[in-house]
């Protein structure tokens, strides 16, 4: 395959999943907010969303001030913020359509319809009717397009490269998820009725509520909610199930280069699996998560470098 149609088929895979993960962490950090807590408190929430993808500047230049309403519309419909799902959308269906050939036809109209849709609501018409109901659309026309590319694609090396950059995208997304809980919002010192519920909507957010009564028919505890979302080999949205699946797509698609590549995925596809969440908490969850971003961002490039447009020409 030739390195340019692998590199679109990844990153609009990647940026469909990104549009999604967008869309769940303002979700819970909206779910969050209507818990009553102080205008600073709430504001310092919304801050860490402008903080965890590193865009103080970009908003700054747009926003005077930090609040609700500024960064949903900075997140969600401002075409010049690159990381906003309105780019995401639109970065999406760009790179589908310069790969049509490959899609099937149910993906194309899928990722088409999606675009279309998305440049037609405005932020007051998503505020309007309801902005969980849009992140909720969101959600939804992400399932649809992996719904078709699973059910419709030929599982050759096309379908590698999405998979491998959903999962690297959703792997990076789940710890920038669980880590606005655990470092940028105040958490109290008792939990209460309050921390129950911002537990639940984190859960929620990465739908695995149900899951976690499953797993674990207990109350819900920071610990538990880590464990489940960076050690459980089975919940599909999990740092462990991520890499895992990671590192068999790379080796499908493995080449001569990609030794190296395919070591540092392993590496830490060990840590996961051997892993204990008592070791984790231990030197500090904040410190943990930063370092496995900073892994994943390595691994992503070190695929560009091996099978795709590298970073810096793509650039």
């Amino acid at each position: 395959m030739l390195s340019r149609t692998a590199d679109h088929l990844f990153w609009m895979s990647r940026y469909m999943e990104r549009a999604e993960n967008l869309a769940r962490l303002l979700d819970v950090t909206w779910q969050m907010s209507l818990v009553p807590q102080s205008m600073e408190a709430a504001n310092r929430s919304w801050a860490g969303i402008i903080a965890l993808n590193s865009l103080e500047e970009a908003y700054a230049a747009k926003h005077a001030t930090v609040n609700g309403e500024n960064v949903l519309r900075f997140m969600t419909t401002d075409p010049d913020n690159f990381s906003s799902i309105f780019s995401c959308l639109r970065m999406a269906r760009e790179n589908a359509h310069a790969v049509r050939g490959t899609l099937t036809t149910e993906m194309w109209e899928t990722l088409n319809s999606t675009w279309l849709e998305a440049r037609g609501k405005s932020f007051e018409q998503i505020l309007n009717s309801g902005i969980t109901e849009y992140f909720e659309w969101v959600k939804l026309r992400s399932a649809l397009t992996r719904g078709t590319t699973l059910g419709t694609l030929l599982q050759d090396e096309s379908y590698n490269f999405i998979r491998l950059g959903t999962l690297l995208e959703r792997a990076d997304n789940t710890a920038r998820i669980l880590d606005v809980k655990y470092h940028v919002l105040p958490t109290s010192e008792e939990e209460g009725a309050s921390d129950f519920y911002e537990w639940g909507a984190l859960l929620r957010s990465v739908s695995a509520f149900e899951v976690y009564r499953k797993v674990y028919r207990d109350v819900i505890t920071p610990d538990r909610v880590a464990e489940l979302l960076i050690l459980d080999r089975d919940m599909p949205r999990s740092l462990h199930f991520c890499l895992a699946s990671v590192v068999k797509n790379l080796e499908l698609i493995a080449n001569s280069h990609s030794g190296e590549t395919q070591r540092q995925a392993g590496m830490l596809y060990s840590q996961l699996r051997y892993g204990r969440i008592e070791e984790i908490l231990k030197d500090g969850l904040h410190e943990w998560l930063t370092d496995f971003m900073d892994r994943i961002y390595l691994l992503g490039d070190g695929i560009s470098k091996d099978f795709l447009v590298p970073m810096s020409e793509a650039a």
